[in-house]
């Protein structure tokens, strides 16, 4: 008989339950298996009980039965298992299988018949009731995903309606706990100064992380190492269990690269979570980032070969390991060894990493762990904006005017008591058209500092009216770290720099500061 193994795609090993009361009609269907190269492990049963027990027991990918036997039926063998597990392919193969009996089993949900006397069509109909089963497993993994993004969609706008409220809430306790510091003659205000300013601080930057995570960001931008792993630990913060030890290190604090910090975090914590569930009775995750030289000769066929400095980012655990196996599919479009995983996590982690031009390694041991190395090209170190303010530049103002903007009124009066405090002339507004009215008052101030969330006289209105009334200095605008750059706001003319929430006292100064000189210079 000619080999058909070569002329089918091969399929992997099948676990075949058999439901025939007769040995040598059984025999005589698994040698048509057999003869077309499909490898297979079979369990025979010809009663009701054993066929449940098998089923979940043995777990068959396939169930080839007979149509009538002593006792048990096809009929009652094809209604068990769709009760059991609808997904699994089921064809009859009998000798009484007349055709309106056939289209009745197919509108029961067979998946095919075979009569006995031609059994030359049973590899066929096997290897397309395991494709036909493989495609739809695809197609529920598809549409779960797809379920999944629109939750996640759905919890990105949830948490950009809340953080807005949330960081007008906490940003006040960053400027509150800074006054708070200067009463140096009163140790018990100061520590509880740093006590606020530190709550407001982490409070904020837990509301960043979850909302620049869930709205998925994806413009470039300069990654900090220290700054990404930070983040990552704050998304960690409850998710690890007492019986795992985790540890991160940052080896250069200084180290950063042109990137997308919200994909790659996401794809730490993809890795992290992975790990954690690795280590079911507790161990050790380490995420750690270094500062390594790859020549091109590291580098695979699919991957930009370029030699040059790289960071990586390792995440390694003492978890279960992954056999051969499991390693060689770990990158198939769902292909999961988790209850419930769509199989989509890692394949979208190496998009992400391939996308910054970087490379990706998996080193993995049996019942010893598995480390993940990231690797991402490196770019010459970012400078702070507030760095650009010389060292040696005093922060106290020379009775400067200045025109402060912003709605919530909690968070204006910290900032005018702050911009009071250290030298400058503050008028405080609590809307564009009160702002308007004092400049046709008063006159123009030498700065204005505008919030950038501005509802009730937007923004990008109250910029185009100050150029209007003939306004030319700088204008300091408070904005979210994820406002893009092409925002409204910032397509009206004029000398605008943005200043990133939340701003503590120092920064806040800074930006003052340099400001005014920038509009002095010119």
């Amino acid at each position: 008989m000619p080999d058909k193994s070569n002329h089918q795609r091969s399929l992997p090993r099948i676990r075949v339950l058999q439901v025939e009361d007769s040995p040598l009609d059984a025999e005589l269907i698994l040698t048509e298996l057999q003869a077309d190269g499909i490898e297979y492990e079979v369990r025979l049963v010809d009663d009701e009980l054993a066929f449940v027990d098998t089923l979940q027991a043995f777990k068959p990918h396939i169930v080839l039965s007979d149509l009538s036997m002593p006792g048990f039926s096809g009929q009652r063998a094809l209604e068990l298992l769709r009760e059991h597990s609808p997904e699994t392919p089921f064809i009859y193969v009998s000798a009484t299988l007349g055709e309106e009996a056939a289209i009745a089993a197919l509108r029961e949900g067979a998946t095919d018949y075979i009569l006995k006397q031609n059994p030359a069509r049973l590899a066929s109909a096997v290897r397309r009731a395991m494709r036909e089963a493989e495609e739809q497993r695809a197609r529920e993994h598809a549409e779960a995903e797809l379920i999944r993004v629109q939750r996640f969609e759905s919890l990105a706008m949830l948490a950009g309606g809340l953080s807005h409220d949330l960081r007008n809430l906490l940003q006040p306790l960053l400027l509150a706990g800074d006054s708070l510091l200067d009463y140096q003659d009163d140790p018990r205000l100061a520590r509880l100064g740093a006590l606020v300013r530190d709550c407001g601080r982490r409070g904020l930057e837990m509301v960043q992380s979850m909302l620049s995570f869930a709205r998925g960001a994806r413009r470039a931008e300069h990654v900090r190492a220290q700054a990404l792993l930070d983040a990552l630990g704050l998304l960690l913060q409850g998710s690890v269990p007492r019986s795992v030890q985790l540890d991160i290190e940052v080896v250069d604090p200084e180290l950063s690269f042109e990137g997308n910090h919200t994909e790659l975090q996401q794809c730490l914590l993809n890795l992290c979570l992975n790990a954690m569930q690795a280590m079911p009775n507790g161990g050790v995750l380490r995420v750690v980032t270094s500062k390594v030289r790859l020549e091109e000769d590291f580098f695979v066929e699919h991957e930009e070969a370029q030699a040059g400095d790289y960071v990586r980012l390792s995440v390694t655990d003492t978890g279960q390991g992954m056999t051969d196996e499991v390693r060689r599919r770990l990158f198939e479009p769902f292909f999961t060894t988790k209850e419930g995983g769509t199989g989509l996590g890692l394949l979208s982690c190496r998009r992400i990493v391939y996308s910054h031009g970087g490379a990706m390694r998996v080193d993995s041991i049996p019942d010893e762990g598995t480390c993940f190395d990231l690797y991402i090209p490196l770019t010459r170190p970012v400078v702070d904006a507030s760095a650009l303010v010389e060292g040696n530049t005093a922060l106290h103002g020379n009775a400067e005017h200045v025109l402060l903007v912003v709605e919530e009124a909690g968070h204006l009066t910290l900032l005018t008591d702050t911009l009071d405090t250290w030298g400058y002339e503050v008028h405080a507004s609590q809307s564009g058209t009160a702002a308007l009215q004092w400049i046709e008052a008063c006159g123009l101030p030498d700065l204005v500092v505008m919030d950038g969330d501005m509802s009730l006289f937007t923004s990008e209105r109250t910029l185009a009216a100050l150029s209007q009334y003939g306004y030319r200095r700088g204008v300091l605008v408070l904005c979210r770290a994820d406002d893009p750059a092409d925002a409204p706001m910032f397509q009206v003319p004029g000398r605008l720099q943005r200043l990133n929430k939340p701003v503590s006292t120092r920064d806040l100064l800074q930006a003052v500061r340099e400001t005014l000189q920038r509009s002095d210079k010119s």
